[in-house]
């Protein structure tokens, strides 16, 4: 599946539809802090992400009913994928090796990664 990149403001609409599974455009204003943003904002966006094909919606009368066609761990992988890629060269060790250095992730940490891969089999 080729997933497309999102904008900041797209990714914080479909963090919230994700947390919520589905709803409405007023529902997922309501995830939303305040200051909240202006219905025709989120509406728009709403629109591209169709239009990106990561949403989808249901016509209940004049409302639309949006849910997600893309799942979160789909989307997190492939950025992932593409973070790796365009910041390390593709290499999961650099990647690795940065957030350690960066005192990002710790050893203990590491380890327990590490120990919960090799008991995954």
């Amino acid at each position: 599946m080729n997933i497309l990149s999102l904008t900041k403001a797209e990714e914080q609409v479909m963090r919230y539809l994700w947390s919520i599974k589905k709803g409405f455009l007023k529902d997922i204003l309501e995830e939303f802090p305040n200051p909240k943003p202006h219905t025709n904002t989120v509406s728009t966006i709403l629109k591209v992400l169709k239009d990106k094909k990561f949403v989808n919606y249901r016509v209940f009368g004049r409302q639309h009913e949006y849910f997600p066609m893309v799942s979160q761990e789909q989307y997190s992988g492939k950025s992932m994928k593409s973070l790796v890629k365009n910041y390390f060269s593709g290499s999961y060790k650099n990647a690795v090796s940065f957030f350690v250095e960066k005192n990002e992730i710790s050893v203990e940490d590491l380890e327990m990664l590490l120990n919960e891969l090799k008991n995954k089999d």
